[in-house]
């Protein structure tokens, strides 16, 4: 008599699980945008009449109720990492010239960043990382611009912070094997190549598995939006004019994030639509 074998119903379980879970993107942990269905992201933080790259800027956006913050962050002459777009610090202090990278943490943080934007910034100076990510932990996400490839050191600091899933990191699709470091030393983070033109899109996905994409109006349109929604990536795309007549064409196309000079001006048109 040949006798009937069931699969045992824990194995069922168990494979059921596993489905669920790799069909999780991290993405999901990503909070709704607070506005709309559009993330806004504020560009080197909220500095409309405030320094930029400031802790003021970044308190502004979180106040104001962005999604997330830019920041642009370099390596100091002692090995500590700070946020200041430019490679060096001639725009920003009166009076002084020189390379980032030249300076040291202390040296930095004598210079006076908000003396020409008015008395009420005279205590505003270049931020750390640290200090960036105290401010900004479970209030709002960081877009981590990554201006050179420390990884591992930058990563050290964000996990001490426990913000690896609050964090995108900006890095150019040319730099793969940086962006394939990231994902090799840390899983749950969430790496945000530019893959230039459209025709790009795929290649990156194959290569490199992210769960979201960086671009700007160069480089959208209805067609990039259609192949990064098929591969189920998000999209977060650097205005251009930063008019509402652009913001409505990039919505429009189904674009998840704008990174933006006005955050306040943005929110007030995606609230008032």
């Amino acid at each position: 008599m040949v006798t009937k074998s069931y699969f045992p119903i824990k194995y069922l379980i168990l494979v059921f699980f596993i489905i669920i879970l790799s069909s999780c993107s991290t993405t999901s942990n990503f909070p709704k945008p607070k506005n709309g269905n559009t993330y806004v992201i504020a560009h080197r933080g909220a500095h409309k009449n405030i320094p930029e790259n400031t802790l003021a800027a970044y308190q502004k956006a979180i106040d104001l109720g962005c999604d997330f913050v830019e920041i642009d962050v370099r390596k100091t002459k002692d090995g500590k990492f700070v946020s200041i777009h430019n490679s060096t610090i001639d725009n920003y202090v009166e009076g002084k010239t020189g390379k980032v990278k030249d300076f040291t943490l202390t040296e930095l943080k004598e210079m006076n960043i908000g003396k020409r934007f008015g008395p009420e910034w005279e205590n505003e100076r270049i931020p750390t990382l640290k200090e960036i990510l105290e401010l900004c932990k479970d209030k709002i996400g960081i877009y981590l611009d990554l201006k050179e490839p420390y990884v591992k050191e930058i990563l050290d600091i964000v996990k001490n912070f426990q913000m690896e899933e609050n964090i995108v990191w900006y890095i150019p699709a040319s730099e793969i094997e940086v962006i394939k470091v990231l994902k090799l030393i840390c899983p749950n983070c969430l790496p945000m190549p530019d893959p230039g033109p459209k025709e790009n899109i795929k290649i990156v996905n194959s290569e490199i598995q992210p769960k979201i994409i960086a671009t700007d109006m160069g480089e959208l349109n209805a067609d990039y939006m259609k192949i990064a929604k098929s591969l189920k990536l998000k999209v977060f795309v650097d205005e251009d004019e930063g008019t509402e007549p652009e913001w409505q064409k990039i919505i429009e196309w189904g674009t998840d994030g704008i990174q933006t000079d006005d955050p306040e001006k943005l929110i007030n048109y995606l609230n008032k639509n």
